[in-house]
């Protein structure tokens, strides 16, 4: 039952447009183990840049 919930909380955060930190960590250990991985905060304001472009990149207001 868990591991059916932690996939839909990462099927939920994809459709939101927030990847999992989780498979980002996994990915950059098996491609890139001499980079050291963002944080989970620098994750996460990375992907909101991306999304929703730089400072003032993506107001609607």
């Amino acid at each position: 039952m868990t591991g059916l919930i932690a996939r839909l909380r990462e099927t939920a955060l994809l459709m939101v447009g927030q990847p999992s930190y989780d498979q980002y960590l996994r990915h950059m250990a098996s491609h890139h183990p001499e980079r050291t991985p963002m944080t989970r905060i620098a994750f996460f304001r990375d992907r909101e840049q991306a999304r929703y472009g730089g400072r003032d990149g993506g107001r609607c207001c």
